[in-house]
Order: C-alpha cells, then structure tokens, then sequence
C-alpha cells in the first residue's frame, strides 16, 4: 500500500522560509514524478511543483517561480519543498502527490498524502 506522508509545516512570518519533506513507501518508485499542490480554504486544490524521477525536469506554478525550489532523494523516496520568501498568499495545506505520468491537473496524479498546513502571517 502506497504511503505519503508529509512534515515541515507550520506558523511562519510574511518573509520567512519553511522546508516541507514528503516521504514516500509501499512500492518501488522508479520512474515515478512527484509533487507538491496545495489547497487553501475554500479554493480548489492547485499545482504547486514536479519534479521527474531523474530530477532533470521541474516545472514550477508562476506563484512560486523562483521562491520555491523541489528536489527529491531517491535513496530515501522523499521529496522536499523550500519554500522562501514566502507570503500571507501561501498559506494552505499542502499536498504531496506521486504518479508516474505527473502533470499539472490534479486528476492526474493517484497517490497522495494528508497533507501539511503551512500558515503565513503578515
């Protein structure tokens, strides 16, 4: 059974930084995407980052283009979101996701996480 399970969340200053840590179980991984997405209060959940098995492609929503950083480990199936200059915009829960075709629609992804809530204060 497919296990993802994330940490990191948490209280954070308008400006400030959070690392979110996604770790993943129950099945060999190879060749799979992964990704992050959020959903804040009564909004519909969106594409926040993807990153390829390789690590080569990474594909970024513009909210966060060049605030947000993804990397995974594959050693260790995890995958990490930086998350820097973060703003009141940002809060959310964030979701972990796991598929092997990735993308950015929701439905398009079958494994996922609880998810983590990350607050951003002004």
């Amino acid at each position: 059974q497919v296990q993802l399970v994330e940490s990191g969340g948490g209280l954070v200053q308008a400006g400030g930084s959070l690392r979110l840590s996604c770790a993943a179980s129950g099945r060999t991984f190879a060749g799979y995407f992964m990704g992050w997405f959020r959903q804040a209060p009564g909004k519909e959940r969106e594409f926040v980052a993807a990153i390829s098995w390789s690590g080569i492609s990474r594909d970024y929503a513009d909210s966060v283009k060049g605030r947000f950083t993804i990397s995974r480990d594959n050693a260790k199936n995890t995958v990490n979101l930086q998350m820097n200059s973060l703003k009141p915009e940002d809060t959310a829960v964030y979701y972990c996701a796991t598929d092997r075709g990735g993308g950015r629609t929701v439905t398009a992804w079958t494994y996922w996480g609880k998810g983590t809530l990350v607050t951003v204060s002004s």
